[in-house]
């Protein structure tokens, strides 16, 4: 296990793999403006000792993969799609299980959609519709209207940033379970501290969608797990249950309070239900290649 940048076709992106090269490859995609950090290394050597080869990344304009200046992504939400593409190849894996979180995961439902030659299955946790969503689903709730549009501009000094992460980790939550603020602070603290420029990724609030796929979320193919908290002020639960129901075959597990993202507490749950749909002979065992 070690992280090693790669280039593919003139972008260089970070990655990191874990378990043995044998095993069902799982892609793991965060959400929008987060690093790798985030699927945390004890959730991702959970999965690997069950018997999958993970491999997580930084989108562009996180952690160490290529970074544009602020304000000036100079790719699209396109680009981010054949990211994910870019490190299967990198790693030699001709498809993948994708697990994608928050946008993450309509990234991830963007790469079924647009190259569904390389996903074997879709696991889509605390995300909502990449396309053709239902316009009576419910809008974020009320304190997450505010935290947004009182969000702090500029760029601020580090100390500063890693304090508003932290409250934005906080608010995510839902506010129904505890908040564990150290290991949140040490996880942000580190994701600022690798950054090239952690400034960088605003950048991710202001891409073009670059011509994506329009194809509803209705054409995809592939065994889909839908996983959302019941407290998610982000996407409430409704917008999990609406995907799942819109994709053929697809299945819904709630996790009870739990907000938005992968909350270490839930672990013992997502990682079974994860394990259990990638694998061999499951509801997510779809055909294509492994790592070669």
């Amino acid at each position: 296990m070690a992280e090693r940048v790669v280039e593919v076709e003139g972008v260089e992106l970070c990655t990191e793999s874990f378990g043995a090269r044998s095993d069902p490859p799982v892609l793991l995609v965060m959400g929008m403006g987060a690093s790798m950090l985030w699927w945390e290394e004890g959730f991702c050597r959970m999965l690997a000792e069950g018997g999958r080869f993970v491999v997580r990344y930084d989108h562009r304009d996180t952690g160490r993969s290529t970074t544009c200046a602020p304000g000036r992504p100079g790719y699209t939400t396109a680009d981010l799609v054949a990211d994910a593409a870019r490190v299967l190849d990198a790693h030699g894996i001709a498809a993948a299980h994708v697990v994608g979180v928050s946008a993450g995961g309509a990234l991830a439902q963007l790469l079924a959609l647009g190259h569904p030659g390389r996903v074997r299955s879709l696991v889509l946790i605390s995300t909502s519709f990449a396309v053709g969503g239902d316009p009576d689903l419910p809008a974020p709730t009320e304190e997450f209207t505010r935290f947004v549009a009182t969000a702090r501009v500029g760029r601020p000094d580090a100390e500063s940033v890693i304090d508003d992460q932290v409250r934005y980790a906080r608010m995510l939550t839902g506010g129904r379970r505890p908040f564990d603020e150290a290991a949140v602070r040490s996880l942000v603290r580190r994701d600022v501290g690798r950054a090239h420029d952690f400034a960088a990724a605003g950048n991710h609030d202001v891409l073009q969608d670059g011509g994506r796929t329009r194809a509803p979320v209705s054409s995809i193919a592939v065994p889909t797990l839908v996983i959302h908290g019941s407290a998610d002020p982000m996407f409430p639960l409704r917008h999990g249950e609406a995907l799942a129901d819109r994709i053929p075959g697809g299945r819904l597990l709630v996790l009870e309070d739990a907000g938005h993202g992968v909350e270490r507490a839930d672990w013992p749950t997502i990682v079974p239900a994860i394990l259990e749909h990638t694998a061999p002979g499951g509801a997510g065992a779809g055909a294509g290649a492994g790592a070669g």
